[in-house]
Formats: structure tokens, sequence, C-alpha cells
């Protein structure tokens, strides 16, 4: 038999039963029991993790050694891991991006103010054809450049959790070719992170108009897509938040994947059904509201059907 095979049995004798993904096994947490599968264990990679109380390593054996009985011990041992002892409970140094600075346009001004110049005008017109109202504009600190690189373009920034900015939009209000002129950082982030309650249910959509529409705990993907490896898609997992999607109808096939991916980690997952709308910034708020309290629960066997056909 196998070492990998030997391996897998040991350890669904020690954490019990386990779901495959892909090439991940996703057993209980030894550690802080969550009811659902949240310790994911690579065997290849030797490594482990635990989505909801961060208990990981960089070797499978520390699981074996702390957990396990003498009869898993040798098992493991003689499956053809040679291992230092020293190294049983070495946890993951996670792989952090270093830090970007962001700091908005010079010329930025903000809608906020009262006596805002005359230059506004355009800005604030084309904000409130949007149905982008006062409160919005207080609440995400909306502002626009009339001069430099981001002329002519309403500004919309993004708060980290410390209060500190680590992204923008740039949209133009004056039908620019290049409708969006964002900076060139990173976009691995949680958009207005300062603003979300992860203890409640999340909506995502696709852009900051949509999000800016379907008001509290939305949260921009920035896009169509989440990847796995991104710190939204980890911040979900860790706080075992519900996620109501509620992307762009031409977008089926992504959100069928997204959905899938959160799925597999026993997240719960609505559709908010857009309808014949272009997209959640074109809906009327209220309307919105409507189809998020009617949404549906989505099961995985659905969506992979779905992926497939329409794939």
């Amino acid at each position: 038999m196998q070492g990998s095979t030997v391996k897998l049995q040991v350890l669904s004798r020690i954490l019990g039963r386990y779901r495959k993904q892909n090439q991940e096994f996703l057993f209980s947490c030894p550690t802080c029991e969550h009811r659902k599968k949240k310790l994911s264990v690579n065997v290849e990679k030797n490594k482990f993790q635990c989505w909801t109380c961060g208990f990981s390593g960089s070797t499978l054996s520390a699981i074996v050694k702390k957990y396990g009985e003498p009869k898993d011990k040798k098992e493991w041992l003689e499956a053809g891991e040679v291992v230092d002892i020293n190294d049983f409970y070495k946890i993951f140094e996670e792989e952090t991006e270093k830090r970007e600075e962001v700091v908005l346009p010079e010329e930025y001004i903000c809608l906020v103010n009262e006596d805002v110049p005359r230059s506004a005008l355009m800005a604030k017109k084309y904000l409130k054809e949007r149905g982008v109202t006062r409160d919005d504009i207080l609440l995400n600190k909306i502002g626009y450049c009339a001069t430099g690189e981001y002329a002519r373009r309403v500004i919309v920034p993004s708060f980290d959790i410390e209060g500190e900015i680590d992204y923008f939009i740039a949209r133009s209000y004056t039908g620019d070719f290049l409708k969006y002129k964002n900076p060139k950082v990173s976009r691995n982030i949680v958009f207005n992170d300062l603003y979300i309650n992860w203890n409640d249910d999340i909506v995502l959509v696709e852009g900051v108009f949509d999000a800016i529409r379907a008001g509290y705990n939305t949260i921009p993907l920035l896009g169509s897509t989440l990847n796995v490896n991104s710190v939204l898609f980890s911040k979900i997992v860790n706080n075992d938040t519900g996620v109501y999607l509620a992307l762009d109808p031409d977008a089926h096939i992504k959100e069928n994947k997204i959905a899938i991916e959160l799925m597999k980690y026993g997240i719960d997952v609505y559709k908010i059904e857009i309808g014949d709308y272009e997209d959640v910034a074109e809906m009327p708020k209220d309307v919105f509201e409507r189809r998020k309290t009617g949404a549906q629960r989505l099961d995985r066997e659905g969506c992979m059907l779905n992926y497939v056909f329409y794939a």
C-alpha cells in the first residue's frame, strides 16, 4: 500500500471521516472542534491548516504525535516519512505581501464637504444619475479629481480594518474611453473591510457602485472572480460567514464556480436573482432588498451541474 494511502488511513483514524476536495482532504479540527470540516490537509505537500482557529503545521506528523495512539505513530513512520521530532510543532509562517502604501491623489476633493468648488457639479450630477445619495457619499467618503492623473473621475476609497486606505477606484464621469483608472497596487484586499461585520452574512457583487446600491455588508470583488488564495476568501472561511452572490447575469459560470469553492468549506451560499437588470447598480434599492429576502440557498450538486452545462 502506498505511503500516502497509509497516512490518509492513519489520519482518518485519528480525526474521523473526511471529504476530498481536489488535492486536499477536509477533516474536523481536533483543536477547535468546529461543527464543520474546517481542517484542510494536503498529504502530498505534508501540510495542514484549520480555516477557523488557525491550527496549522508544516508536517502532518504533528497531528499524529499529538493526537494519535502508539499504533498510529508506528504506522506513520513505517509509511516512509523521516521526521525530526523537534520539527513536530512547527507552525506555518504565513507569506504576507509587503504592505503597499496607498495614498489618494493630491487633487482629490471629498464631496462630503459643503463648500466644494464649482468643478464638482459634473461629478455630483453623475453620482445622482447613478442613484448615489448624499448618505452614500458620506459613508463611502466619495470624492473626485478635477485635474491631474485622475482628472474628471469620481474617487471611491477603500479602508482596511485599521482605517487606512488600501485601494481606490477612479471612475470617469465624462464618458472617457477608459472608464476605470485604478492605482497600480495589489487588489488582494477586502474592499472597505472597515465597514464589514463578519458575524453577519455578506453580499458579494462585482463593482463598487453595485456595492453602494446593495448597501449593508456588501463587498465588491472588483471583477467577477474570487481567488481561493485571496484575503477575502480566507476571511469568509475563517469567520464561517454566509454569502449572498449577486454578480452580473453574464457571469453565470464564474458565479457557480465561486459558490462551489465556498461550499467546499461548508459556507452557506445564496443566489440573488438580478433578472433583466444589467447589474445590481441598475436595480432600485427596494427591489434589491426584496430579491435578497427571497434569495434561494444553493446546493453544491446543482451548482456543479450548472457549471458543467454552461462552461
